[in-house]
């Protein structure tokens, strides 16, 4: 039997989350199309030649399976609704400023693939509160070509990534200071600096950084993160769910204001500790090594490079399962008004299937 799964994103991120998912589709036989929903996506995606342009043509496609690197998803499109995720719960803010927003549950879907043992916990927590929904552990797809994991060869010169989320209180691509002590430490020949900023960054920021290139110092316009991930020795970041990616790799990642004393991070607070932090984290201690691996067991422990082959095997077992024990999904009337309006996509059968309640 030929399956349709259709791929829809919103952001270029959601690319290489999408791509080690269209590849094991097709190597099974079956067929995928992209969507974006926002220009971001679309511009990215432009070059493929499997993807549908128009709402429209998505709701003509008829997909047996759409899997979602997006918060929501118009439920006037056909087949099973899989959230896949667009990133690991960063913990950027403490609970009482919604941190618990990653396991936000907006009714738009029927089964979330999960990362692991942390996200895995938060979504049945939630899933006995709204039982319209099924979790089922995978792993995350993004992180397949990361594995298997290959040591670095050690380099006299070591490579230190920089990584910077778009939040404009956490972001140290924002901190002049951390500019200048980068900038520095780019001079010294003691270091080599990769850098990648978030596409929500504003151009201006991006442009300044770029302002640093030098033997020591490159920056990269790109969304697909693993090749300098595995270039690197270490990771320098703030915030950004991109430590939890580079923490796969059993690599320290030195954190700038973060929001959390974590046990697995080395984290300072000022511009002058960058460099003895650096020193500290190439020469990671046995205790944050052990803190890293503990870490990474409850958020990720899979190790195999085949989270997209689980993914796509859950999706088909639930596809065919008797769904009768959920319950039916929210009306969500103003969401779906919402996600209308964005698509431009107004006709009588979207707004009569808006007010069916569905599984």
């Amino acid at each position: 039997m030929d399956y349709k799964f259709l791929i829809y994103i919103s952001y270029s991120y959601a690319l290489p989350i999408g791509t080690p998912l269209e590849k094991e589709i097709l190597n099974r036989g079956y067929s995928v199309m992209w969507f974006s929903d926002l220009n971001d996506g679309k511009t990215a995606l432009q070059g493929k030649n499997n993807i549908l342009d128009t709402i429209e043509s998505v709701v003509s496609y008829k997909p047996d399976i759409v899997l979602a690197a997006t918060n929501d998803i118009p439920d006037f499109i056909s087949g099973l609704k899989v959230q896949i995720f667009h990133g690991f719960n960063a913990q950027k803010r403490p609970e009482g400023d919604n941190n618990f927003s990653h396991f936000r549950i907006r009714g738009f879907f029927d089964l979330y693939c999960t990362q692991g043992p942390t996200s895995t916990i938060g979504f049945k927590e939630q899933q006995k509160k709204h039982p319209h929904f099924e979790v089922i552990e995978t792993g995350w797809s993004k992180v397949d070509p990361l594995f298997p994991l290959k040591t670095k060869a050690k380099s006299t010169t070591p490579t230190i990534m920089i990584a910077s989320t778009f939040t404009k209180r956490l972001s140290l691509a924002l901190q002049d200071e951390v500019y200048n002590e980068i900038k520095r430490l780019s001079n010294t020949d003691e270091y080599k600096f990769i850098m990648v900023l978030h596409p929500k960054l504003p151009n201006a920021i991006k442009e300044k950084w770029k302002l640093l290139e030098n033997k020591n110092f490159t920056y990269y316009n790109t969304t697909d993160l693993i090749p300098l991930f595995k270039a690197s020795d270490i990771m320098f970041a703030d915030t950004t769910s991109a430590i939890q990616e580079f923490l796969l790799q059993k690599k320290p990642v030195v954190t700038y204001n973060h929001t959390f004393n974590h046990n697995y991070l080395i984290n300072i607070t000022s511009a002058e500790a960058i460099e003895t932090a650096f020193t500290q984290a190439l020469n990671p201690s046995l205790n944050l090594t052990k803190s890293i691996e503990a870490f990474i067991e409850q958020l990720h422990p899979y190790f195999d490079g085949e989270s997209s082959k689980r993914v796509v095997d859950a999706c088909l077992t639930f596809l065919h399962k008797d769904k009768r024990y959920l319950k039916k999904k929210p009306l969500n009337l103003i969401r779906k008004y919402k996600i209308r309006k964005r698509l431009g996509y107004f006709t009588f059968k979207s707004y009569s299937k808006a007010y069916t309640l569905e599984k």
